[in-house]
């Protein structure tokens, strides 16, 4: 069934005759023939990379204890050593995010997420199988190359795979496995003993091998390569047997040939490539100036004053938080919009890290001269409720929100062909900072004071709410090409209507309004930047080329009337059709 004649049922269903109006596009038609079984499978396999991911943040916490007193001294962790234990996997996480940025777009998405889940295994092998604090450090970084890698291809992976209408949903559940992984580990280290721990972390990766290898490359990537069949293969299988797959597969192709496969360093002179590129990375810079790694240091102090005695519990309980609330912002990700989530939840952590400011400036005896443990040092027992109720409106409204989104947002503004440069950028920018931000918190502490600090991340926080409103653009139900269309300043409507054109013997192809794939008759193809708005951009020297069509053959194109269009077509002089036709051929390399 092609999209003409299903969206006739639509209409049909809604007891009308027409659809002046454009209620029902084509898109939606299209997507009334979506099944999502097999996506939601190929998305399954691909957050088995996050939750690795997860594993790796959280595994430090219930080792470096037990490392701590373990009785090997070849083992055992001084109190500098389970720093670096910790925090290394920064350096390997920076490494594998350039190395990440290099293969999505060499190898593809899918060859890159099968070959991150190696530096896992390895990573976990060797810490199973360490004899001294150096193979602690080996294990550690190769795991962080892998979470690097991850934390670039998995975004990408699903937003390329996903249509619109789920898009946001499972983009968010990178985030969503990220948590889960952290809240698993913190649990299975209330049993486990490092080595066993190691041994379970080192499981999900290996299953994700395995998925990987019977789930498609993103049809997108196949598509920037020339590989229209494998393209439509993938589509088919992501899709299910029933969607008329050529429409969306022409969609694709033809923002892939508007924009061209290849990036040079030049293009970051192109608006449509330094604005989501500055948007990505600012979103990253906002996400670690929320004070994120501030609340999470002060966590255990602030559980021991409300009487927690057990910090393991205390950690367990915050990790649920994270996956409860990063649960409801997945679920409500696609109806409530990105900018939206994003401004409530920069006000509750603007709220939050303020009141934070409060209770630290009321707790501590000497605010000029606090510092991380003395501001916690003579706590009020009627005021740990402040930093417990705080705490949790804090981690909620950063789970809610900056926590999956500006990953999510990332993998959908960043155009294709730029995808690996600019998501190493992002991934870099990332990590960087929130190395900056962690080496300098106790400076921060000691200049500024605990509240100050806490005041300023608010301020921070506030500044998040701005960005947002002035420069990040909703995303939520508009294709990747509608997106990249904004950037460059030619986006559609809401509803993308489509037209139909002729091509070859009664055969019907869908185009949308922004393609550039009319090949009956490319005059009018040249003259429909007139017709829907000056919407499109043509060349100067194919539209002199094309100066004596008749504006009426456009209309006849928008119409959908291959009669018409055929009728007109001796309005153009023969010769001058052929030097048309050619430039056109030579421009986008022939026409499928």
């Amino acid at each position: 069934m092609d999209i003409q004649t299903e969206r006739r049922r639509l209409l049909d269903e809604e007891g009308g005759d027409d659809d002046p109006t454009g209620l029902i596009s084509e898109q939606e038609a299209y997507l009334s023939k979506v099944k999502n079984r097999k996506l939601y499978l190929a998305s399954f396999a691909a957050v088995l990379g996050p939750m690795s991911f997860g594993f790796v943040l959280g595994y430090s916490s219930p080792a470096i204890p037990e490392l701590s007193m373990i009785s090997d001294p070849r083992l055992r962790l001084s109190e500098i050593q389970g720093s670096w234990f910790g925090s290394i996997v920064t350096i390997g996480a920076a490494v594998g995010g350039l190395l990440g940025g290099w293969m999505v777009q060499k190898i593809g998405r899918k060859l890159t997420m099968m070959f991150c889940t190696l530096p896992y295994v390895f990573g976990f092998t060797i810490i199973i199988a360490a004899q001294n604090v150096w193979m602690l450090y080996a294990g550690r970084v190769l795991t962080g190359m892998a979470s690097g890698i991850t934390s670039l291809v998995t975004p990408l992976y699903i937003s390329e795979t996903a249509h619109e209408k789920v898009r946001g949903l499972l983009g968010s559940c990178v985030q969503l496995m990220v948590v889960s992984g952290i809240m698993g580990v913190y649990l299975a280290g209330l049993f486990m003993d490092w080595r066993w721990l190691a041994i379970c972390c080192s499981l999900p990766p290996s299953l994700m091998m395995v998925a990987m290898c019977f789930m498609p490359e993103t049809p997108r990537f196949l598509l920037s390569k020339g590989k229209r069949r494998e393209a439509d293969e993938a589509l088919r299988f992501l899709r299910g047997p029933d969607a008329p797959i050529e429409w969306e597969c022409a969609r694709i192709e033809d923002a892939c040939n508007e924009q061209g496969s290849t990036f040079h360093l030049s293009d970051l002179k192109d608006p449509s490539v330094f604005k989501p590129l500055l948007i990505s990375i600012l979103l990253m810079v906002f996400q670690q100036m929320t004070g994120i790694n501030a609340i999470m240091f002060y966590a255990e102090n602030i559980f021991e004053q409300a009487h927690f005695k057990d910090s393991d519990l205390a950690s367990v309980i915050v990790a649920l938080i994270q996956v409860i609330f990063t649960g409801i912002a997945a679920l409500i990700m696609d109806r409530a919009g990105r900018k939206a989530l994003l401004v409530i939840s920069g006000f509750f952590m603007m709220i939050s890290t303020t009141a934070f400011g409060v209770y630290f400036f009321l707790v501590s005896k000497t605010p000029s001269t606090a510092s991380v443990s003395s501001a916690a040092a003579e706590p009020h027992p009627d005021l740990t409720w402040l930093a417990l109720a705080s705490m949790a409106i804090f981690i909620a409204g950063f789970a809610i929100g900056w926590g999956p989104i500006p990953w999510l947002i990332m993998s959908e503004v960043i155009p294709i062909r730029v995808r690996g440069f600019a998501g190493a950028a992002v991934v870099l920018s990332n990590w960087g900072m929130a190395f900056v931000v962690t080496k300098s918190f106790q400076n921060m502490m000691d200049l500024l004071t605990s509240a100050g600090t806490f005041w300023l991340f608010a301020c921070m926080c506030a500044l998040n709410i701005i960005f947002t409103v002035i420069l990040v653009p909703e995303t939520k139900g508009k294709t990747l090409e509608q997106i990249e269309s904004i950037f460059r300043g030619t986006s559609d409507p809401p509803e993308a209507k489509a037209c139909s054109i002729t091509k070859g013997m009664s055969h019907r192809d869908p185009v949308p309004q922004n393609s550039f794939r009319c090949t009956t008759v490319s005059c009018a193809r040249l003259n429909l930047t007139e017709t829907v708005q000056n919407r499109l951009l043509v060349s100067h020297r194919l539209s002199s080329d094309a100066a004596g069509c008749q504006p009426a053959r456009c209309s006849a194109l928008i119409a959908g009337d291959a009669a018409s269009l055929d009728a007109d077509r001796d309005g153009v002089q023969p010769q001058k059709q052929r030097t048309v036709g050619r430039s056109l051929r030579q421009r986008e390399g022939g026409w499928r």
